[in-house]
C-alpha cells in the first residue's frame, strides 16, 4: 500500500527534523527520570520504552531513574498499613522501607526493564545499593514551632538524601551497551536503606555524570505562568525570580531546584515535560518546538 503524499512528505519532514539532533546527542548521556501517568497508563508505558530503545539504538546514552509512590502506597494499604506525609515526605520506618525496597527495588524497577527489553532494549536493573552507586544521608526535617520558640527536629525515618554517587557501575553498563534503570534507594555509613525521592537522585546523577541532558517527566505540561501558560524556555536567572515571585511553587518547587543545581553545575540542559502525552521523550529531544519547559544553564 502506497503512502498519500501529503502523509510521505509529513514522516520525510518528521525525519529530517530529528537527524541534526541525532548527531547532535550521537555518545551523550541523557539522564531520564520516569514518574507519574507515563508509568500507571499500559500504552504510555510502551510509548515511554519504545522512546528510550530508540535513543540507544541512534547512539544515545540514555540512563533512567524512576519513582514508584503510588505502587508503595497500594502495597502498604493491601497489609493494613497507612501511609503518613509530612509536608509531602512520607514518613517511613523500618517496616515501611521494607515495602519501599520491595517495590521499587523489585516489583517495579523489573516491570520498567522487561518493558525495555520488550521493546528491543537491554535494560538492567540497579538500586542505588548496587556497586556502591549511592551513598545516603538522612534527611533532617524541620519547621517552626511557635510553642517551643524554635525550629522543631521530626523524624520521619528512612527518607534520605544523596551524600555521593560512584557512577562506575553505570559506566560498565553503558559501554556493554546497556541501559541502566535505577531505583532511588541509597545505602548510609550505618549501613541503613534510604529512600530518596527520585527527582533527585536523577539531578544528582546528571550533575555527577555531566549529561548533556536531564528530563523530569511529570503529570503537568511543564512550567506554568500564574495564567495557567506553559513557558518554554527559562534561563536561571528566569527561574530564579518565577520562584521569588511565587510562580513557582508547592510540589514543582524540589524538581525546579534539582533542574536549576544540575544546569549550573554544567548539565547542558534541563527538561521538565508531561508523562501524559505520547512520546513525549522523543518530541522534547528531536523536535524544534519540544512539548514541555527547557531550562539552560549556558548555550553553545
Amino acid at each position: 500500500m502506497t503512502l498519500p503524499q501529503t502523509d510521505a512528505l509529513s514522516i520525510a519532514h518528521v525525519l529530517t527534523e530529528a537527524l541534526p539532533y541525532i548527531q547532535r546527542y550521537r555518545g551523550k548521556t541523557l539522564v531520564v527520570k520516569y514518574g507519574g501517568n507515563a508509568m500507571v497508563d499500559d500504552y504510555l508505558e510502551s510509548s515511554f520504552a519504545r522512546d528510550i530503545v530508540l535513543m540507544k539504538l541512534v547512539g544515545m546514552n540514555p540512563v533512567v531513574v524512576h519513582g514508584g509512590g503510588p505502587q508503595i502506597t497500594d502495597l502498604l494499604k493491601r497489609i493494613g498499613k497507612e501511609s503518613t506525609f509530612v509536608d509531602g515526605m512520607r514518613v517511613t520506618d523500618t517496616e515501611t522501607m521494607d515495602v519501599v525496597e520491595m517495590v521499587l527495588g523489585g516489583q517495579v524497577n523489573k516491570w520498567i526493564v522487561n518493558c525495555i527489553n520488550r521493546h528491543g532494549g537491554k535494560a538492567v536493573g540497579l538500586t542505588g545499593k548496587d556497586g556502591d552507586l549511592i551513598r545516603a544521608r538522612k534527611m533532617v526535617f524541620t519547621r517552626d514551632n511557635p510553642a517551643l520558640k524554635a525550629p522543631e527536629i521530626i523524624d520521619i525515618g528512612h527518607v534520605g538524601d544523596v551524600a555521593s554517587i560512584d557512577t562506575s557501575v553505570i559506566d560498565m553498563l553503558i559501554k556493554g551497551n546497556f541501559i541502566p534503570v535505577i531505583a532511588p534507594i541509597g545505602v548510609g555509613e550505618d549501613g541503613q536503606s534510604y529512600n530518596i525521592n527520585a527527582d533527585v537522585v536523577a539531578c544528582k546523577l546528571a550533575k555527577v555524570m555531566q549529561a548533556e541532558k536531564i528530563i523530569l517527566i511529570t503529570n503537568t505540561a511543564g512550567v506554568l505562568d500564574k495564567q495557567g501558560k506553559l513557558l518554554t524556555g527559562l534561563s536561571a536567572r528566569d527561574v530564579d525570580a518565577l520562584i521569588a515571585d511565587g510562580t513557582i511553587s508547592g510540589g514543582m518547587l524540589p524538581k525546579i531546584r534539582g533542574a536549576l543545581e544540575a544546569v549550573q553545575a554544567g548539565v547542558r540542559t534541563a527538561h521538565i515535560i508531561d508523562g501524559r502525552v505520547e512520546h513525549a521523550v522523543l518530541l522534547e529531544i528531536f523536535t524544534d518546538q519540544g512539548v514541555g519547559t527547557l531550562i539552560y544553564g549556558r548555550r553553545g
